[in-house]
């Protein structure tokens, strides 16, 4: 059951994990911890319902928990990080590339991109689920524990964000806006 249900949503969490932390080992972490707690608490799920509502529940939660973990602890500075920063050859031709971002670059403009990173997170959780995951208003209400109003305004207000920042993009690249 945990294969055929639970394994092929691997991907999606990935998705909205990184999407969560702007950091793949950040995102991986997540996923695997979501996982991790499906696995132990796989008795609570019940089988043939959404298993991708299920998942996706813990990811969030997950993130919420590890997020007010993080923001009690002071800031950390990994010595390795900058002591090898003065010693690196700066003529070096390495070049690192982001597989993920040369996937995806044909898909959405980097405007568009950075317009949804830079929304709040409570708006950008609801975009990310019901634009890009198609759940419903009831299911993302359920995997973010708030009231479908809540939803609907959240995501009546990302839009409207959205559509801010992108306006002179939009512009740009030669749609007219309706009246």
């Amino acid at each position: 059951m945990f294969e055929q249900e639970l394994f092929p949503l691997m991907d999606a969490l990935y998705n909205f994990a990184f999407h969560l932390t702007y950091n793949e080992d950040d995102a991986n972490d997540l996923v695997q911890e979501t996982f991790l707690k499906a696995y132990r608490f796989i008795d609570s799920y019940q089988e043939g319902t959404n298993a991708k509502a299920w998942l996706f529940k813990i990811l969030k939660n997950a993130f919420i928990n590890d997020y007010r973990k993080k923001t009690r602890q002071p800031t950390r500075v990994d010595y390795e990080d900058f002591s090898g920063y003065n010693d690196a050859d700066e003529d070096s031709t390495t070049t690192y590339v982001d597989l993920r971002q040369e996937m995806f670059s044909g898909l959405i403009g980097d405007e568009v991109t950075r317009a949804l990173n830079e929304l709040p997170v409570d708006f950008r959780t609801v975009i990310l689920l019901c634009d890009v995951e198609d759940f419903s208003y009831e299911e993302i209400a359920s995997i973010i524990n708030i009231p479908i109003g809540t939803v609907r305004s959240r995501l009546h207000r990302a839009r409207n964000i959205l559509k801010e920042k992108l306006r002179k993009y939009a512009a740009d690249e030669g749609y007219k806006e309706k009246r």
